[in-house]
């Protein structure tokens, strides 16, 4: 029997995952969307990267983007891969880190550079100053439901990765289908082994929508109890790392479907949508998200 949450918090990450693809993207754009996300009423955003601007120099500017920011109210997180990432994070006012790992051994490789286990042997630094410094530690899982080297993923080694990240610290797991391929079974099988081992509040999902799955997925996620869902305002992002990969399930849709569900979240749709177009109007574009074409452009 479904047991859907009475209420949802959404991780909009539309301002990091959604973006550090894009070329054309500048600091001014990135405030811009980060305020107008807090004017809809998301709380939670992930407002930046701390990594090497070598790598993703679209997130170069993340220092910069979120010293300008003046949102007390609304909890800011940002990607800090190393103890470097961490410092400078926290030095300008980050409280949520965020660090990422992978159920596939390939794409581990071929993402971070280094296996599973030293991946997160690598984050113990990062776990220490966070510890220090009162700071939460959010974990990324990618490639919980396939991987584009290795195909399927094998449950349990997803169970392992995730049970590794809390025993080092982390509060919460976001599940990552990265390049798309779950489907609302596989969610299903893959949560159910889970749940037997993690309570339901430490799990969150972050699937793309690459097949058009992600949110028959994100249903199923919700009918079993799983109350925090990863989203991208339009449908920001991709991966690079994982070929035809698209971007992230649109914000604007899973607020549509928590709509219909009676759920609370606490955002208002119409100026979720005005983001989502802005945004994407600044990256000579247009939103992905069904749901924003459908309420049409009001920043014209």
């Amino acid at each position: 029997m479904a047991s859907f949450p009475t209420e949802v918090k959404i991780v909009e990450v539309g301002a990091r995952d959604g973006l550090q693809n894009e070329k054309s993207v500048t600091a001014s754009d990135k405030i811009s969307l980060i305020n107008a996300l807090s004017d809809a009423g998301i709380k939670n955003i992930e407002a930046g990267a701390f990594v090497s601007p070598k790598w993703v120099p679209q997130m170069a500017d993340s220092a910069e983007v979120i010293t300008a920011l003046n949102l007390p109210h609304v909890n800011l997180s940002a990607l800090t891969p190393n103890l470097k990432g961490a410092q400078a994070a926290h030095a300008v006012g980050i409280k949520e880190f965020a660090i990422f790992t992978a159920a596939s051994e390939s794409f581990c490789q071929k993402n971070i550079n280094c296996s599973i286990d030293e991946s997160i042997e690598r984050f113990s630094d990062v776990m220490a100053f966070a510890k220090a410094n009162n700071i939460r530690v959010r974990g990324y899982v990618s490639c919980v439901l396939g991987c584009p080297y290795e195909g399927e993923i094998d449950p349990h080694k997803v169970l392992s990765v995730s049970q590794k990240l809390l025993d080092l610290g982390c509060y919460e797991i976001s599940l990552g289908d990265t390049i798309g391929v779950g489907t609302a079974n596989k969610v299903t099988q893959l949560l159910t082994l889970l749940l037997e081992h993690i309570d339901k509040s430490k799990l969150a999902v972050h699937f793309h929508d690459t097949y058009g799955q992600a949110l028959t997925n994100i249903y199923a996620a919700l009918s079993l109890g799983i109350a925090t869902v990863d989203a991208a305002v339009a449908g920001l992002g991709g991966c690079p790392y994982a070929k035809g990969a698209s971007g992230n399930v649109a914000t604007e849709d899973v607020v549509y479907l928590l709509n219909g569900l009676g759920i609370e979240h606490g955002i208002d749709l119409q100026r979720l949508s005005s983001a989502g177009w802005k945004i994407t109007q600044a990256l000579g574009k247009t939103p992905v998200s069904k749901v924003s074409i459908a309420l049409g452009n009001t920043q014209k």
